[in-house]
């Protein structure tokens, strides 16, 4: 298991949102963004207050910003800019397509600035962009195991090497669902409920079968066998077969598997010759979504017998 420290290169942001380039200095290549909270410099601009400032923030400038300096000097608002831009923040961003003073381009180009722009509106552009950078630097360790889409569940296969995880999951694929990571599972924790599970870019859509190699996926079943990310809703543990081990036969005991401070619902499967381990994690798939939904069939089955141990008469409904 390997934690990696968060950061998006800028060059990214620049291509996913199709932002125009105004200005980027040479080493535009190693600029990264550390930051998901972006600012708009309102009271910096007008007050000149940096006290508690985050210099690791993207700043946007929005339609407020740019009516209120253009009604300052030209002076003014060079020593405004240049305040702001000298503090080193990673870019700048104008939205609404605004016309950007030659005071504000040059700002940036004395301090090495990003300057940027789009069409969007502004708050429209802060909330994608936010999002985006929720999920590029939110929390991220990096697990050994498959993550398969089963009926709507992203359920993450652990293990150890050889206990047949990969095969188990390109029966999965066979019966109608999908890959999103096998071998190295990149897990991030978007929300305080929610992790979200990918594959590495380098080996995406690529499964190692013992004997045969590496298989593509993508290429083998179709665009519709595989899926790039995927929520984590069930931790399945597949194990050798132990003899006189006690495994869990009612389901009334939860386990859970923390991850990066989120506790998972998790099972353990033994695996042995004979089992159809696609079948099984099919339907833990569907009861886990069934529990999900109000209904647990451990407990329905608990309540009967114990309305039949304390004598009382069960209803046609209650009936097998």
């Amino acid at each position: 298991m390997e934690k990696s420290q968060s950061k998006v290169k800028l060059l990214k942001i620049i291509n996913e949102f199709h932002l125009e380039t105004v200005f980027v200095p040479e080493n535009i290549e190693e600029i990264t963004v550390h930051s998901s909270d972006v600012h708009r410099p309102g009271i910096q601009l007008s007050e000149e207050y940096y006290d508690y400032f985050d210099r690791d923030r993207i700043q946007i400038l929005g339609k407020v910003e740019h009516f209120y300096m253009i009604k300052k000097s030209s002076e003014e608002q060079r020593e405004s800019y240049e305040k702001l831009m000298s503090t080193g923040i990673p870019a700048a961003i104008v939205t609404r397509g605004l016309d950007i003073p030659e005071e504000l381009i040059s700002a940036a180009k004395k301090y090495n600035v990003p300057l940027l722009r789009t069409e969007d509106s502004t708050s429209s552009f802060m909330a994608a962009l936010i999002a985006s950078l929720n999920l590029s630097l939110a929390p991220c360790v990096t697990r050994h195991g498959v993550l398969v889409e089963v009926y709507g569940e992203g359920v993450l296969l652990l293990g150890e090497s050889g206990v047949g995880k990969s095969e188990t999951a390109v029966e999965l694929i066979k019966r109608g669902h999908r890959l999103v990571a096998d071998d190295a599972v990149e897990i991030r924790r978007v929300s305080a409920k929610t992790l979200v599970g990918s594959s590495p870019e380098i080996i995406r859509h690529f499964i190692e079968l013992r004997g045969i190699g590496i298989i593509d996926v993508k290429n083998i079943f179709g665009m519709g066998a595989v899926k790039n990310t995927e929520n984590i809703n069930l931790v399945i543990n597949m194990e050798i077969w132990q003899q006189g081990k006690n495994y869990e036969r009612l389901g009334l005991d939860k386990e859970f598997t923390d991850i990066l401070g989120i506790k998972v619902p998790s099972l353990t499967i033994p695996v042995r010759p004979g089992r159809n381990l696609a079948v099984i994690i099919e339907i833990a798939a569907m009861n886990h979504r069934q529990q999900n939904m109000g209904y647990n069939a451990a407990e329905e089955l608990n309540e009967r017998l114990t309305r039949q141990m304390q004598g009382l008469e069960l209803t046609g409904n209650d009936l097998f």
